[in-house]
C-alpha cells in the first residue's frame, strides 16, 4: 500500500494522521469539506455524503483512512449529525469495497462504551473491546451504525476493516486545561478520565493500516495514563465505588484498556500530559 486517502485530514486527528503517513513514505491525499491549513498538504474538497464524489476521490487509491465526520454533539442538529456521519461512512465503505481497496480504517469512538456514564455505570474497568456497546446519544449511535456496517461490508467483500475507538483527542496545547480537572474527579469521570495525544492517534492509525488483520476488528485507542494526578484505583473508589476494578491496574494506568491494540497492532503510546506539566 503506497497511496492512501485520508478523509477529514484537515481536523485535529486528521492533521497528525496525514503527517504520520507522509513521514513514513506514503503518498497521501487529504479529502475534506474544509481545505487544509498546511500548504504542504493540499486538500481535495469533496462532500462525502455524495456517493459519486466518494468514488471519484477514492479511485486509484490503495487504501482509505476515513476520519471525516461531525466530530461531536451540539455542532449541528442531532438528526443532521447522524445523517452525515452514517451516510458518509456508508459511501466510503461501499466505494472502497467496489473499487477493490485493500483496507478500510475508520474513526469509530470511545462513546460506544456508554459515555458519559450518567444513565448507566461502566460494567467493569478497565473497559475493553468486550464491554457492551451502549451508545447514549445520537453521535455515539452514528458510530455504532458505522461499526455494524463495517461488520457487513467486511463479510460481503472480504476487505479488512478496522474501527478505531479513539479516546478524547488532545494536542499539546490542550494539556494546559488539565489542572482544572484535578480538584474534582467527577469533572472528567464521563470517559473514565481518558484521553489520547493526536500523535499517538496517528501512530495507531498507521499501524492499523499496516497490520495483517482480517474481517472487522475494533480497537480502543487511548493514552497509557489518565488525565488525573490521583491513581486510577483512587479515582474509581471515589466516583465508581460499586464498579468492578479488575486486577492489574497500577498507578495512573489508563482505565480504557489498550491491551488489544498493543497486542495486535503493536501500538505503544509515546505521549502524555505529564511530559508537559509539573506533576
Amino acid at each position: 500500500m503506497t497511496s492512501i486517502v485520508v478523509t477529514g485530514g484537515s481536523g485535529k486527528a486528521g492533521r497528525a494522521v496525514v503527517a504520520e503517513f507522509a513521514q513514513h513514505g506514503y503518498d497521501v491525499v487529504n479529502v475534506d469539506v474544509a481545505a487544509s491549513r498546511d500548504p504542504d498538504s493540499p486538500t481535495v474538497v469533496a462532500d462525502l455524503t455524495d456517493l459519486g464524489q466518494v468514488y471519484d476521490v477514492l479511485h486509484g487509491a490503495d487504501a482509505v483512512v476515513h476520519l471525516a465526520a461531525i466530530p461531536a454533539p451540539n455542532v449541528l442538529p442531532d438528526g443532521e449529525t447522524f445523517r452525515i456521519n452514517t451516510t458518509s461512512a456508508y459511501n466510503v465503505f461501499a466505494a472502497s469495497t467496489k473499487l477493490g481497496l485493500s483496507k478500510v480504517v475508520w474513526a469509530s469512538s470511545e462513546t460506544l462504551i456508554g459515555i458519559p456514564f450518567e444513565r448507566e455505570q461502566p460494567r467493569y474497568a478497565p473497559i475493553d473491546e468486550e464491554h457492551p456497546r451502549l451508545p447514549e446519544f445520537h453521535y455515539a449511535l452514528s458510530k455504532l451504525a458505522g461499526e455494524v456496517m463495517a461488520d457487513q461490508f467486511a463479510r460481503w467483500s472480504g476487505t479488512p476493516f478496522v474501527s478505531l475507538r479513539y479516546s478524547n483527542v488532545m494536542e499539546p496545547h490542550d494539556y494546559n486545561r488539565f489542572p482544572s480537572f484535578w480538584d474534582d474527579p467527577t469533572v472528567r469521570a464521563w470517559n473514565l478520565w481518558g484521553y489520547v495525544d493526536a500523535r499517538d492517534v496517528a501512530q495507531a492509525t498507521r499501524l492499523a493500516l499496516e497490520a495483517e488483520t482480517t474481517g472487522h476488528e475494533a480497537f480502543l485507542v487511548a493514552a497509557a495514563d489518565t488525565c488525573m494526578k490521583q491513581t486510577s484505583s483512587e479515582l474509581m473508589a471515589k466516583v465508581f465505588p460499586d464498579v468492578e476494578l479488575r486486577d492489574g491496574v497500577a498507578g495512573h494506568e489508563t482505565l480504557l484498556s489498550i491491551s488489544k491494540a498493543r497486542g495486535l497492532l503493536g501500538y505503544d503510546p509515546r505521549f502524555s500530559w505529564r511530559d508537559h506539566l509539573p506533576t
